[in-house]
């Protein structure tokens, strides 16, 4: 896969979801599917989607005792979408046995990617709510590079870290980065965030771009622009 720009749908439901994907009339763009519309309507969602044509960003989050995350990622691995995700935090040992269970019977797996610090935290919270007193860009670099020997493809990070991760783990090491922005538009509830362009300028290998498309007049144009700025 090269660049690309991942539309988050986050929807309350599959009409509200298929309704906004049906504005893309020749186009599939790739998609994120998360907790909220995941959790309505459940993996026949994924299955609508991928017999649409779109690729699926599958962002559930997993963070539990290795065995655990194992059979949840082989039920997950069934229904063919093309990247998934965990937290780094839940160790090396968990994200290994992600992979394993991920892993098919032929070899093939989606990709598997690590969230490090979601784009919400800052150095403050981070300090007050996690009690992890080290500087952010640490530890998101130790969780990177404990993500890299567990084996994964990536993570998912704040597209300010996109460059330092590829320094870190290699430039064939994924960065997935939420928190895009244009550079006219509302921040919202993101702390780190960066513009499509700077995304790219800066190494990001995805960007996941939420509201700036899906709330727009014009989501089209919106996308339109978001690929044009980091893609083209």
């Amino acid at each position: 896969m090269g660049k690309d720009v991942i539309i988050a749908c986050d929807f309350a439901s599959k009409a509200d979801c298929l309704n906004f994907l049906d504005k893309f009339t020749g186009k599939k763009p790739f998609v994120k599917i998360g907790m909220e519309l995941f959790y309505a309507e459940g993996p026949e969602i994924v299955k609508e989607l991928k017999n649409r044509g779109h690729k699926i960003f599958l962002d559930l989050k997993l963070h539990d005792i290795p065995n655990t995350v194992k059979k949840s990622m082989s039920v997950l691995s069934r229904l063919d979408v093309d990247m998934t995700n965990l937290h780094a935090a839940g160790t090396i040992s968990m994200m290994e046995a992600a992979i394993e269970g991920l892993t098919r019977e032929d070899g093939s797996r989606p990709l598997l990617i690590a969230v490090t610090q979601l784009t919400s935290t800052d150095q403050e919270r981070m300090e007050n709510d996690l009690l992890i007193k080290e500087p952010i860009d640490k530890v998101v670099m130790h969780y990177a590079s404990n993500a890299a020997k567990a084996g994964l493809d990536g993570v998912v990070c704040s597209p300010l870290e996109a460059g330092k991760v590829h320094e870190t783990c290699g430039k064939n090491f994924l960065t997935v980065t939420p928190g895009v922005r244009f550079a006219d538009g509302d921040i919202g509830d993101q702390k780190r965030v960066m513009t499509p362009a700077e995304a790219k300028k800066i190494g990001s290998d995805y960007i996941v771009v939420g509201r700036p498309i899906t709330a727009a007049a014009d989501p089209i144009a919106a996308y339109e622009r978001c690929v044009a700025e980091f893609v083209d």
